[in-house]
């Protein structure tokens, strides 16, 4: 085969799949590593793939800018969300100091928390009254209210927050990828997640599979700073990390 011709089908497979590996493309093409390194090499430098370990992974074409209100991401992929969160909170053990992050996965994990002796600290206020409700002891971090995600956010949230150190967090993501890692499209809140990662013993991310290969404008941590909770088993690339439970 042509190297032309085989790098479009290279750029192909990467549409359809998002990823692909250097022994897939080795298989498929009858073709050597040298040969196919050479190829994604070539790709890379146009900007069309990135080059990632053991392989390459389609090229960012946008950054998702936009973010719903949460009324309006209650339901969307609500099963998987569902699995997530209660696979989550399982995780929970008694006597546990925990970071809930604001966003609907984290706050799917509330009716299924059992550890009483375990406390809580969030940056949401609907998630801070539901903890009570059940029963949990519970701190709101202060600061400026955000309302499309009702989560305390900003500089004196940030303040709040760096003061503690958890056992587990648990946070919600708009996009995972394996050049950007961890993303949301605000930056007080990708401070906030990030300050809360790196005060926690055992961070992890929640998130169902339709944010795999998506970016924000900002990242919050690389991808193997935290455990990944997700529905289902992301492309192969993603697997170098071996950072991911996938709940079934």
């Amino acid at each position: 085969m042509l190297t032309e011709k085989r790098q479009e089908e290279i750029l192909r497979m990467l549409e359809s799949r998002g990823s692909v590996t250097v022994q897939e493309l080795k298989e498929t093409f009858q073709a050597s590593e040298s040969t196919i390194r050479r190829d994604l090499n070539v790709l890379h430098k146009k900007g069309v793939l990135v080059k990632v370990f053991g392989g390459a992974v389609q090229a960012e074409s946008r950054i998702n800018i936009r973010e719903e209100e949460v009324a309006l991401r209650m339901d969307q992929n609500r099963e998987e969300k569902l699995k997530i969160a209660r696979y989550a909170a399982a995780l929970v053990e008694p006597e546990d100091f925990i970071y809930l992050d604001a966003g609907t996965t984290t706050g799917y994990m509330i009716p299924y928390l059992t550890q009483r002796s375990a406390s809580f600290v969030t940056n949401a206020v609907s998630h801070a009254l539901k903890l009570v409700e059940n029963g949990f002891r519970v701190t709101l971090v202060g600061g400026e209210l955000k309302a499309a995600t009702e989560a305390i956010v900003g500089n004196e949230a940030y303040v709040n927050l760096k003061k503690y150190n958890f056992t587990k967090s648990f946070l919600g993501t708009n996009g995972v990828n394996l050049v950007s890692g961890f993303t949301t499209p605000d930056i007080n809140e990708a401070m906030i997640k990030t300050c809360a990662m790196e005060h926690t013993q055992k961070p992890y991310v929640l998130c169902d599979s339709s944010k795999f290969h998506k970016t924000g404008p900002v990242s919050f941590g690389e991808m193997g700073q935290a455990q990944i909770i997700t529905n289902k088993q992301p492309e192969e690339a993603y697997k170098a990390f071996g950072n991911i439970l996938v709940v079934k």
